[in-house]
């Protein structure tokens, strides 16, 4: 970290100001931002991440994400980092957290803690699905918006937004209308009521702390199905059994789940496809293949 950043950390009004920095090291903040660890001589850590001033919205975000998730998290099983301070210094924008020491423990109190969450916020939740703000997956736009129907939302906001960015690298659905009616009619038999889901939970977003509770953080947000964040889940690896036991032992998910994974993966690997291209490209002709004789 540069002397002038930390500087300005330091200085800045806020949770750290004055304090007497022992450590910084870089740590892994994914491919958008810088992240750090801050250790202060009296043995508290931060981590802090950092970004460029015109990125100031996503941190803004996470932090809300965050902060969301907190409200239904039970905190003996899941820990959703607090954010601490997000700012716009001088030449930066900066998001900063209480560090977390992670484990490789058992993913048990991580799929109880997730389904605990689900459960929560559907019993709390305003009707409708989506979202009151824009927001952000990844790099990618998460729209706004609200629907009653949850068909109507995973399609129009979700959906055919990743769509239109995708026509630039050559995604053409030839019956683009009738595929995406089919989804939604799909969908609409489902009947789900409105849970605050992580949002982009995949392995990277996702830990055991010490004490063996679950961790989840770099959230994107909004009212869906919880089986969103179940399908993600199974992208890039999966989670392990002790997850899914320990989410089904709160909560258990019907059996018909496991037929919607590639309609609710589909919005994930088309905005891989647009901010990374290569595979995913491919990745998503297949999953549109299999999702077509799905809904037909």
């Amino acid at each position: 970290m540069e002397a002038l950043l930390l500087e300005q950390i330091i200085g800045s009004k806020g949770p750290l100001a004055g304090k007497n920095v022992k450590d910084v090291n870089s740590v892994s903040g994914g491919c958008i931002h810088d992240a750090w660890c801050i250790a202060f001589n009296n043995g508290e850590k931060v981590f802090v991440k950092t970004t460029s001033i015109k990125n100031f919205e996503m941190l803004s975000f996470e932090a809300i994400g965050l902060s969301s998730l907190q409200n239904f998290a039970e905190d003996s099983l899941l820990s959703t980092p607090k954010p601490l301070t997000i700012q716009k210094l001088e030449t930066h924008s900066i998001l900063i957290m209480p560090w977390v020491d992670f484990s490789q423990g058992n993913a048990i109190n991580l799929g109880r803690g997730l389904a605990l969450l689900h459960k929560a916020s559907k019993e709390n939740h305003n009707g409708s699905f989506g979202w009151g703000n824009d927001g952000f997956i990844g790099l990618g736009p998460q729209p706004k918006g609200w629907e009653e129907s949850w068909g109507e939302c995973f399609i129009n906001l979700r959906l055919i937004p990743q769509i239109k960015i995708a026509k630039k690298w050559g995604l053409r659905l030839i019956e683009l209308k009738k595929f995406l009616s089919n989804i939604k009619s799909y969908l609409n038999k489902h009947h789900p009521e409105p849970s605050l889901v992580h949002g982009d939970l995949w392995q990277g977003n996702a830990g055991i702390d010490q004490s063996g509770r679950g961790v989840i953080f770099d959230p994107a947000v909004w009212w869906a199905d919880r089986e969103v964040d179940i399908s993600m889940t199974r992208l890039f690896g999966g989670f392990s059994k002790d997850f899914y036991d320990g989410y089904d032992e709160v909560w258990p998910l019907t059996s018909s789940w496991i037929e919607r994974i590639d309609i609710y993966n589909l919005y994930h690997l088309i905005n891989h496809a647009n901010l990374f291209g290569g595979s995913y490209e491919e990745q998503c002709i297949e999953s549109i293949k299999r999702i077509s004789r799905l809904v037909n």
